[in-house]
């Protein structure tokens, strides 16, 4: 049985991730900031049939980000599957960032997924297996978006740890690589579009409409359409990837 751990797996994307690798036979590791969330997840995962712990934890601290790892391998007894997808958003002008600003969304999109990545790796070294690591990235690293330029900075970020650890670990058989989600109908989400409503005068819901607008598929994204991109790059059919960020937006962005 394979073990798979994912952060900020009690809600949205990261919900939906933790069920669909549930589903596929893993045993899940729930990890998030919020307790509450947690438990609902659990549950869900064991009506499918698998086992589940929930941990809290704050990703961009790199201490309990290696204390979830060492817990999720001992309760669950290994550790196989590594999915990086905490994250914050944050929409505001490049005139109007502070460093606060930064630091916070960094700490968290950036610094958690390095701590997780060496959790991971120094996990399955230890274990003697060959694992796979996930991270969360997104079409805002791959392109640049106004109002959103410290966020898709962070999300630049993730693709270059995916490539420069794709290639660190390749000798252990390790994999390494990033999913790229578009519009993902999720709080998140509200949040973003909200923002955008402050910010530009924009009605609410207008902003999302009109980046769903732009989507060659014709709707929003789900968190299943992210889930069954991590579940191809979490098994056996994706062993001789590493180092992409596979982009997953129903055509907005084309590389």
């Amino acid at each position: 049985m394979s073990v798979a751990l994912v952060t900020g797996g009690g809600q949205g994307i990261g919900r939906g991730i933790a069920l669909r690798l549930a589903r596929d036979g893993h045993d899940i590791a729930v990890v998030d900031i919020n307790e509450s969330t947690i438990a609902s997840v659990v549950d869900e995962i064991h009506e499918i049939g698998s086992k589940a712990v929930g941990i809290v934890a704050d990703v961009s601290d790199r201490d309990q980000v290696f204390a979830a790892v060492d817990s999720a391998a001992e309760q669950l007894g290994g550790f196989d599957v590594m999915v990086n997808n905490a994250g914050i958003a944050q929409v505001a002008p490049i005139d109007d960032v502070t460093p606060a600003d930064v630091d916070k969304i960094w700490r968290i999109n950036v610094d958690g997924v390095l701590w997780g990545i060496q959790a991971a790796a120094a996990k399955f070294r230890a274990l003697g297996c060959k694992g796979k690591i996930i991270n969360a990235s997104s079409i805002a690293g791959h392109d640049g978006f106004a109002m959103l330029g410290v966020y898709c900075a962070t999300k630049f970020a993730v693709r270059a740890l995916t490539q420069a650890a794709a290639k660190e670990y390749a000798a252990h058989g390790i994999t390494v690589n990033a999913y790229c989600p578009g519009v993902v109908g999720t709080d998140m989400w509200v949040t973003i579009d909200k923002r955008f409503a402050e910010l530009t005068g924009a009605a609410e819901g207008e902003t999302y409409d009109k980046f769903v607008g732009g989507i060659a598929l014709g709707r929003a994204e789900t968190p299943d359409d992210v889930a069954s991109l991590v579940s191809y790059l979490s098994g056996p059919d994706s062993d001789y990837v590493t180092g992409q960020a596979i982009l997953i937006d129903g055509g907005m962005v084309y590389r």
